[in-house]
């Protein structure tokens, strides 16, 4: 089971599928490098921003977008779609016109492994964690 999880800060909340490693190896293999994640199982994961702000150093407005990945060995490319409830990525293709961001950021590996993918918000970043890879999104509101 991928439990959906929402969690929330003062200016932005996540919505997401919350799949387990069960042993696997995640990034290169169950999900592919280069490809396009839904960043989460099931549902696309959808991210709220409760007002204007710059989001891996892009300007986004307030607003509901539906949240993609495509994880590489190095960096990610984050990508903000206006197209909500997605069913994972499928149809990236078909709805690729209405991203309203794309950016890289580099992503890092981690010593201990995170068993259930983990997305975590402080007041300056947005953090995804699973296997032993992180990546940090900067935020500013």
């Amino acid at each position: 089971a991928s439990p959906r999880e929402t969690i929330s800060s003062d200016n932005v909340s996540v919505s997401y599928g919350r799949p387990y490693k069960k042993g696997r190896v995640i990034f290169g293999e169950l999900e592919k490098y280069d490809k396009v994640w839904r960043t989460g199982a099931n549902e696309a994961t959808e991210i709220t921003f409760k007002k204007d702000g710059t989001f891996a150093g892009k300007a986004v407005k307030a607003g509901t977008y539906t949240l993609f990945t495509i994880p590489t060995s190095g960096d990610w490319t984050v990508i903000l779609n206006s197209e909500l409830k997605q069913w994972g990525a499928y149809n990236y293709d078909k709805i690729k016109d209405k991203n309203v961001l794309e950016a890289k950021v580099p992503s890092k590996k981690l010593d201990a492994v995170v068993e259930q993918l983990t997305i975590s918000l402080s007041a300056s970043a947005m953090t995804i964690a699973w296997d032993q890879t992180e990546v940090t999104i900067p935020m500013k509101f």
